[in-house]
């Protein structure tokens, strides 16, 4: 686990433009069950989160279609929550930071961690807006 004050900043990057929060098994089963499209973004400590994630998943908000929903559970954080949205992100192996999008329930994108390291943040948006605009 890491230390609350250091994650807060992290978790603030994504909870100041509307995601929520995902801390326990629950949280995550209703939001996936939400009707339409859920984004889920597993986020971490890692540099390629904060380089690129991040700041990524916020960029694709800009798009004309966007999710309904918007998600999120901390890899080393929120322990039970995560272990709970990999479940649903089954057949992908768990990566962190990571990306997917549910519709109705169904997984229907994903971003792996290896889609994301090293890559810029625009590159990632661009990911998620051509997604969104073919499940929006």
């Amino acid at each position: 686990m890491y230390p609350a004050e250091l994650v807060k900043p992290m978790r603030e990057d994504l909870t100041n433009v509307g995601f929520e929060e995902l801390h326990t098994a629950a949280d995550v089963d209703a939001a996936i069950a939400k009707e339409g499209t859920t984004l889920v973004v597993v986020n971490s400590v890692c540099g390629c989160a904060a380089a690129n994630a991040r700041p990524g998943a916020r960029m694709s908000l800009q798009n004309a279609k966007r999710p309904t929903n918007l998600a999120t559970v901390f890899a080393g954080v929120d322990k039970e929550a995560t272990d709970k949205a990999r479940e649903y992100m089954i057949p992908f192996p768990p990566s962190s930071p990571c990306m997917a999008l549910f519709k109705n329930g169904e997984l229907v994108h994903m971003l792996e961690r290896h889609h994301i390291e090293g890559r810029p943040a625009e590159m990632i948006s661009e990911n998620l807006m051509d997604a969104y605009n073919e499940h929006c």
